[in-house]
């Protein structure tokens, strides 16, 4: 079996179009993070190469890889398949029956955990409850649990029941 990139899928104009403009946001969102390639890459577990063809917005790149880059980054794509609409994880998820909205922005130097596992934006003074979510969940190999004063706890609960529909994907 050889390492050589898959061959890309027949794709319209349209979904090129949309690729490319994705891959132009992680890159620009790559480089206002001040992030390297090799950095990036080592992140998401993929090599350079791939990270370049996902900026290039190359069709053959796995989905998986996608989702990864734009994970270490703190970007998110989510999808309600059922509804074929786009959705982020700051509005209430589809089945969900409370109305309780996640906490606003949450200040990184107030959660010890949150700000070692946010080594990936450099000075940012708050994130949005997915990113936030979004960064315990990469980071999470790295934090110590048992460290987390309650008040970390209470927000990563609560980020968990509003923004992760239950779930903490470690």
């Amino acid at each position: 079996m050889s390492n050589m990139p898959a061959r890309a899928p027949a794709a319209s104009p349209e979904t090129l179009a949309r690729l490319a403009a994705l891959g132009a946001a992680v890159r620009a969102r790559r480089t206002s993070l001040e992030l390297s390639v090799v950095t990036t890459a080592e992140a998401a577990s993929m090599s350079r190469a791939t990270l370049h063809r996902i900026e290039r917005g190359e069709p053959s790149v796995t989905m998986g890889a996608w989702m990864s880059a734009m994970a270490v980054l703190g970007l998110d794509l989510d999808a309600d398949l059922r509804a074929g609409t786009a959705q982020s994880h700051d509005s209430a998820p589809a089945g969900r029956t409370d109305a309780r909205p996640p906490p606003g922005p949450i200040r990184v130097a107030d959660y010890p955990q949150l700000a070692r596992a946010a080594w990936s934006i450099p000075g940012a003074p708050t994130v949005s409850p997915s990113e936030a979510l979004a960064l315990y969940e990469r980071g999470w190999r790295h934090l110590d649990p048992a460290a987390m004063a309650n008040h970390e706890r209470e927000l990563l609960a609560e980020l968990v029941s509003t923004v992760g529909n239950g779930h903490l994907l470690v």
